[in-house]
């Protein structure tokens, strides 16, 4: 880092830097509260944290995909930590053997780095060559603020999505374990729950989130994989071939035989990664406790936290939302 005397020698050139185009942007945009305190902004008619503004629209400028990178993408909480552990595990198990797998001493945050808040996280443009090929990487950015590069190439994009509900509860207690907003008193459930309801969430709105990755599935569907989060709960071991096929990296005959699927599986199951002691401790970026991370990863949680009208009132959303796209989704 530089000193803070070497900063003070260049004015004129700061006065004119991106950062400065960066405040004039902020100046003119849409901004609102989030329930937690967090501030939010409004791009392109999709609600951003504006904590993370600045290293999504780097990202978007400057990011150069590889035809052989890999980008799981994800709302928050709809399992970006489950997909990304089983995507580096398939993609790396002729590298590490399972008994000596990076995920049992490193969080799968730290393993699959994100262009927000890793790759672009402080850095205008960084060296793309920091992380090797082949290059697995995340995101939760829409699919229409990705990068030109990411939806041009011929990189593989992986989505899942998970039932609005339980995104909507796993944010909140994410959120309220988190306290980014230190000093903010939180909104009470039912007005953050509106605020979900009208699209003002980060990333938002959430139908866009999905139809987004969803169109581009259909599209095309040999770049873009879709996946629900309760599918993979349902039958973990099928949507681990559908990934490892999906990637370029199918399991052989011999490998199934030896149980290959089944050990990454369990690997990266909820209950072993929430067990090992890297993710007990520790944090990402100094904001979010690793344990955090592994909550519950239970299908229909929501039940605990709200109401039948309040279900119904999201269902009647995504019917109309959704209306002709030819996705469907039973809460």
């Amino acid at each position: 880092m530089e000193k803070q005397e070497d900063m003070k020698c260049s004015s004129a050139e700061v006065d004119s830097s991106p950062k400065d185009e960066f405040q004039e942007l902020l100046q003119t945009l849409e901004k609102q509260t989030n329930w937690d305190g967090q501030r939010l902004v409004k791009y392109e008619g999709l609600w951003f944290l504006e904590l993370l503004f600045r290293p999504i629209l780097s990202a978007r400028k400057y990011f150069k995909a590889k035809d052989t990178d890999v980008i799981l993408s994800t709302m928050p909480k709809s399992g970006t930590t489950w997909l990304k552990a089983l995507t580096f595990s398939i993609a790396n198990r002729s590298v590490f053997p399972i008994d000596q797998s990076p995920l049992l001493t490193s969080n799968p945050h730290k393993v699959v780095p994100a262009l927000e808040f890793n790759l672009h996280w402080g850095k205008e443009n960084p060296d793309p060559e920091l992380i090797p090929d082949p290059r697995i990487l995340s995101t939760h950015i829409p699919f229409e603020m990705l990068p030109d590069s990411i939806r041009e190439s011929d990189c593989r994009i992986i989505y899942i999505c998970r039932n609005p509900l339980d995104v909507f509860i796993s944010q909140r207690q994410f959120l309220l374990e988190n306290k980014i907003a230190k000093d903010a008193v939180p909104l009470v459930l039912d007005e953050a729950f509106d605020m979900f309801c009208r699209g003002i969430t980060s990333y938002g709105p959430f139908w866009d989130h999905m139809l987004g990755y969803w169109n581009a599935h259909l599209k095309n569907p040999e770049r873009v994989l879709f996946l629900k989060y309760e599918d993979l709960k349902e039958d973990i071991l099928s949507n681990v071939k559908k990934i490892a096929e999906f990637i370029g990296s199918p399991f052989s005959p011999e490998e199934e035989k030896q149980g290959v699927v089944e050990q990454i599986s369990r690997l990266c199951s909820f209950e072993n990664l929430k067990n090992l002691e890297v993710n007990k401790s520790g944090n990402v970026l100094g904001l979010m406790k690793n344990s955090s991370f592994f909550r519950k990863g239970e299908v229909r949680d929501w039940v605990n936290y709200l109401t039948p009208e309040m279900a119904d009132s999201v269902k009647k959303l995504m019917e109309s939302k959704f209306q002709g796209s030819g996705l469907i989704y039973n809460i």
